[in-house]
């Protein structure tokens, strides 16, 4: 596996780091720079220096990923995962849900900890994970370093490893042009309340589906992005099924794909999309991290959000390069106004 350029630089600027006598720094790279590639490297690195490494994931997605990238290099592992049979490789990729079971049972003894979307690392089930192993470096990954509800990261973190950014990225060709079209907003959402940070949910479902923003999204589809690849980002699952069954109801095919499916749903919807089955998949807090599907090129914004993070990750889910690829945003949520451009 050939480095590029900057994913060399961030791993030197990390040994740096550590040189400096940090114990946990945070490496950000945005969402398509490669983020499992280069912890992938340094976790090959550790092994050929003969540490142990842990990598903590949330979602079956991510440990997919890394698993793949570590194939992809040779390196053989282990995956603390439901329904994967344990190992004793120098390597281990972890669901934090299942690991945070087996704490007392294990007898990993990881040097180094890498924490892959690393954003979630002060919740509680990667906090009791990594109290753990007090003694161990820390290596957090993630495209936001920033989380909804306020509280900091300096908690896990003690400095912060910057890549380049976005535009940086498109410039030199590692992740492709884009254009944003934003419909005019028919949402009024300031008797919406707010909690955790967020547009409570159930209130923007209501305002969501009585706008009827749906059939601009569609005509604005058909505008800009006729049959391309697309993912619709929505609030809830009614709201979802709403989308879903308009983009059927006017000629094209639409998938679901929510957080409460089963694995082997989910892969068939997925599969559906890169095999262009369904040209929109409707989503619900599902794929807006560990999802890469570099044909997918439309970002289609139906669901209002106060995080900056949200955003970013769903936005970043179509900047993956393809030749002659040039992503579109449709945000018809205001999502633009309220954090500024993609890049």
């Amino acid at each position: 596996m050939q480095l590029r350029p900057y994913q060399e630089k961030l791993i030197d600027l990390t040994k740096v780091s550590l040189g400096h006598g940090h114990t946990s720094p945070l490496l950000v790279l945005p969402t398509g720079g490669g983020k499992t590639v280069v912890f992938s490297a340094i976790a090959k690195r550790a092994i050929e220096k003969g540490n142990n490494v842990l990598i903590l994931v949330h979602r079956r997605e991510l440990i997919k990923q890394a698993s793949q990238k570590l194939t992809d290099i040779n390196i053989e592992h282990g995956i603390i995962a439901s329904g994967f049979e344990g190992s004793d490789h120098p390597v281990q990729v972890a669901s934090v849900q299942t690991l945070v079971r087996r704490l007392e049972k294990t007898s990993f003894n990881p040097v180094i900890i890498i924490i892959d979307e690393a954003h979630h690392a002060v919740a509680g089930s990667w906090s009791k994970t990594l109290d753990k192993w007090p003694d161990a470096l820390k290596i957090g990954v993630t495209a936001t370093p920033c989380r909804l509800d306020g509280r900091g990261l300096g908690e896990y973190f003690d400095d912060l490893v910057r890549g380049p950014d976005i535009g940086s990225l498109v410039k030199k060709g590692f992740l492709c042009p884009h254009k944003v079209f934003a419909a005019p907003n028919k949402l009024k959402l300031k008797d919406v309340k707010i909690r955790a940070g967020d547009f409570a949910r159930d209130q923007l479902e209501e305002k969501l589906i009585s706008a009827d923003i749906t059939g601009d999204a569609v005509e604005q589809y058909r505008k800009h992005s006729d049959g391309l690849p697309a993912i619709a980002f929505c609030v809830s699952v009614n709201h979802a099924i709403s989308v879903r069954d308009k983009f059927n109801n006017s000629g094209y095919k639409a998938g679901l794909i929510t957080g409460k499916m089963n694995n082997k749903d989910r892969d068939e919807v997925l599969d559906a999309l890169a095999s262009n089955k369904i040209q929109v998949l409707v989503s619900v807090d599902v794929i807006s991290e560990g999802f890469d599907l570099p044909g997918v090129s439309t970002a289609i914004l139906l669901r209002p959000t106060k995080s900056e993070g949200l955003y970013l990750q769903q936005v970043g889910r179509i900047l993956r390069p393809k030749e002659g690829k040039v992503a579109i945003v449709l945000d018809h949520v205001g999502n633009t106004f309220e954090h500024g451009f993609v890049d």
